[in-house]
């Protein structure tokens, strides 16, 4: 993975050979806890979602970090100017926490599959995918059939945006200025449950 400072990206894993990396709801918490402790000193989170077997997020990379030496045009072949600390951050929040559930499940060996995917929505031919992708993710249980209606999941950032829950892991206001999303919760929910066809989710991974 290679983060750039200014571009937002579609982060997400899965279990190893798709099997659950969620047991209970303790579990979800402390993931959550791990990624605003871990992540959000690097990047912002945007949207959010935990599936039984894998997870959705999204996030924005500031131009500047504290602390951080400010490159105006990154290397990706060298590596300069690319947000490191991120990649790391991910790396210990996905071992800290396998280690955590091996621990509580008595199991061995790895939960999370090899490589965790980050997709830059930066930039892209279609200057939608971010909105595709924002939505998406709060979709995500819905597709599955986990629930009958967005606000009965309580993983994800969908009752934050809506309204429904004064939750501090996103930056709702960034949010709104990077993607087309109404303030008005009224208006955000009846957007989120518009249906976007496979083409558009597709383009996303």
């Amino acid at each position: 993975m290679q983060f750039v400072p200014g571009h937002t990206y579609h982060t997400y894993n899965r279990g190893n050979n798709q099997q659950r990396i969620f047991f209970s709801r303790r579990n979800y918490l402390f993931f959550l806890r791990k990624i605003k402790k871990g992540l959000t000193p690097h990047c912002d989170i945007l949207a959010w979602c935990l599936m039984p077997n894998h997870f959705h997020l999204m996030v924005h990379c500031p131009e500047a970090l504290p602390g951080r030496e400010e490159h105006s045009a990154p290397d990706l072949a060298s590596g300069v100017g690319i947000v490191q600390p991120l990649n790391r951050s991910i790396a210990i929040l996905l071992s800290s926490y396998t280690r955590a559930i091996n621990k509580q499940e008595r199991r061995t060996g790895s939960l999370f599959q090899q490589k965790t995917k980050a997709k830059s929505l930066t930039g892209s031919a279609d200057p939608g995918y971010p909105f595709v992708c924002f939505h998406y993710i709060h979709q995500n249980p819905l597709r599955a059939k986990l629930v009958k209606q967005l606000e009965d999941w309580e993983f994800s950032s969908f009752r934050d945006y809506a309204g429904l829950r004064n939750g501090t892991l996103t930056n709702k206001a960034l949010a709104s200025q990077l993607i087309d999303i109404p303030n008005r919760a009224e208006a955000f929910y009846d957007q989120s449950y518009q249906v976007m066809g496979d083409d558009k989710v597709a383009g996303i991974f």
